[in-house]
């Protein structure tokens, strides 16, 4: 532990915090080992691995063939430094980034509640997940399907004691379950010529875009591609429910129902920058890194790439596939008839559970953004508006839009995942702007982004600025 002469003085906290009030000074935790460590990248992963891994990036391989794998990559890769960004700001502080936003601006907090509810309000994940469990049982309501669903998920998440500890279960058993599958298909469907053409058009496609392949398409895919959009940001907020570094002195967000304590938002930590803090600081930061790309940038990889690699196996070539998830379908039976009704089935239970368990994950996304910016920011005094009632009304009212626009008959998962996911690349670049400038302004010099991170940081703003800005003269010249 610190010494008291080794605490900076209030002059110099407030040089380190230039924003606002110095935050409260406690000591960094030491930090637990890393097997204990590993949830965040999961929960991330296993919410983000639905739209992109199952539907969109296949059907633009079944459509385009391989040669959009690089951007995958690179997809991910630009992610993983944006995610560890949005860590490190919380493993220093124990607070949210959109709370670090909104103490410049309510207005940037404003944005990105509304940027994500519009980004996931369209229950395209859910209604994809239904639509795949017709196929599986052979016919049903698909509406009517996903509205049952999204009031399920809701209940399951009223009633959950620690909410982070059940999403973290779902999406660990769902993970689980789609590598078992990968396994399966990358030994008994996937053939020599199919593993040989990824390899080689991942490095050789590079910078090329496929005929056949828009623009619109391509921001959709890069922003369904692991997480994307307001998904990336509560990765503050799982971590901080998690323990990590300065956020295990936030209390966890628990259910009103079942549970007592629950996160506040208004809580903002620092920790003496002596060197005994900064020693675990760099251990905590090692081992952080190493949790996210281990199980959010290797596991989304795997599971792109080999999905990508089956759709191209039994689709690619084909003049039925259509812009929507009965591609799925002509997949599941291709499955059946090459291997056995076995795999067809097990084709089609992992992709509703993979769906699903994506779609309780989002309404805990928008949850805990839209929870954590009003009681910080409007609610603070208010007894009875604690940020774990702020958040369970959040989520019911998600069920309840969501329901409703199903109900008035939008109803098509490709149209309702292309608006979340262009919504997402878009969502993503504007906060990858404002990560520069909390974790350069926000944070004391020893913890401070600089460098090569600094370096990646801005190679990510031109890559999705890049995509969007030509989305955008794609659509004026196909409208104008």
């Amino acid at each position: 532990m610190s010494s008291a002469s080794s605490t900076p003085s209030p002059s110099a906290e407030r040089q380190a915090h230039p924003t606002g009030a110095p935050p409260d000074l406690l000591d960094l935790p030491d930090p637990p080992p890393l097997r204990t460590m590993v949830g965040p990248g999961v929960v991330a992963v296993g919410i983000g691995m639905a739209a992109g891994e199952i539907i969109l990036w296949p059907y633009l391989t079944s459509i385009g063939g391989l040669g959009l794998l690089w951007l995958a990559v690179v997809t991910l890769v630009v992610q993983t430094v944006i995610n560890l960004e949005i860590e490190r700001y919380t493993l220093a502080t124990g607070q949210t980034v959109v709370a670090g936003f909104s103490r410049w601006s309510k207005a940037w907090g404003i944005l990105i509640c509304l940027a994500g509810a519009f980004q996931y309000v369209w229950p395209g994940w859910a209604t994809s997940g239904s639509t795949v469990l017709t196929y599986l049982t052979g016919g049903g309501d698909v509406t009517w399907i996903t509205v049952g669903s999204l009031v399920g998920f809701g209940v399951v998440l009223t009633v959950s004691p620690v909410v982070y500890r059940t999403i973290e279960k779902v999406e660990v058993v769902k993970v689980a379950l789609t590598l078992f599958f990968l396994a399966v298909v990358a030994v008994a469907v996937i053939g020599w010529h199919t593993w040989s053409t990824a390899g080689e058009k991942t490095v050789t496609g590079a910078g090329r875009i496929p005929d056949g392949i828009t623009f619109t398409m391509i921001l959709s895919a890069i922003g369904a591609a692991g997480a994307g959009g307001v998904h990336n940001l509560v990765l503050s907020n799982w971590i901080r429910d998690k323990g990590y570094g300065m956020g295990a002195h936030v209390p966890k967000l628990v259910s009103p129902i079942t549970g007592q304590s629950e996160a506040s938002g208004a809580d903002r930590y620092a920790f003496p920058q002596d060197e005994a803090n900064l020693a675990r600081w760099r251990v905590w930061w090692r081992r952080a890194n190493t949790e996210h790309i281990v199980s959010f940038f290797v596991v989304c990889l795997v599971t792109i790439g080999l999905m990508s690699m089956l759709a191209y196996e039994t689709l690619f070539g084909r003049d039925d596939v259509e812009n929507s998830p009965t591609f799925l379908r002509i997949q599941g039976d291709l499955l059946g008839q090459q291997v056995g009704d076995w795999l067809k089935i097990v084709f089609f239970a992992v992709a509703t559970v993979s769906l699903w368990a994506a779609s309780i994950g989002l309404l805990d996304v928008i949850g805990r953004v839209v929870s954590d910016f009003a009681k910080r920011n409007y609610l603070r005094e208010s007894a009875f508006w604690t940020e774990g009632r702020l958040y369970f009304a959040v989520v019911w009212a998600e069920v309840g839009i969501g329901s409703a626009i199903l109900l008035s008959g939008v109803d098509q998962p490709i149209v309702l995942l292309t608006i979340s996911t262009c919504t997402a690349s878009v969502v993503t670049l504007v906060y990858s702007v404002l990560l520069i400038r909390l974790n350069r302004r926000d944070l004391p010099a020893a913890v401070r982004l600089r460098g090569s991170r600094l370096g990646m940081m801005l190679l990510a703003i031109g890559f999705y600025g890049f995509f969007a800005l030509a989305m955008l003269k794609s659509q004026i010249e196909a409208n104008f």
